[in-house]
């Protein structure tokens, strides 16, 4: 048997973790996953071409995390901020990036999208 010290450690653990696993599901999207993600974009997003497989796999990723509208607009919002920073985005090539990547994302970004509308 163990010491009592580490059993009622134990049991304060599983506890925990039973109060604590409904909300272990439902993850919060972060402006600083947001960026990570999309990084590997920005050469895309100033010069054209054809985005890397880094820069879609990352967008596929994202686009699968968002699955509520507040997730969504997390994801709009927070691309929004990222574009102010970067100099020498075209604005047509952000756009028309899910497409190039073989994706479909229910929404547009672009400096005049009204985050809090994106469904």
């Amino acid at each position: 048997m163990a010491p009592l010290p580490f059993r009622n450690t134990l049991v304060g653990f599983l506890l925990c973790s039973l109060v604590a696993a409904p909300y272990a599901v439902a993850a919060v999207i972060t402006c600083n996953q947001v960026v990570v993600a999309l990084t590997p974009c920005i050469d895309y997003l100033r010069y054209g071409g054809q985005p890397s497989s880094v820069c879609c796999t990352g967008l596929q990723g994202l686009n699968s995390a968002a699955t509520t509208t507040f997730d969504r607009q997390t994801v709009c919002s927070c691309v929004k901020r990222a574009a102010t920073a970067v100099t020498g985005l075209v604005y047509q090539q952000e756009v028309s990036l899910p497409a190039k990547c073989g994706l479909h994302v229910p929404y547009q970004i672009t400096p005049t999208t009204d985050c809090s509308k994106v469904q």
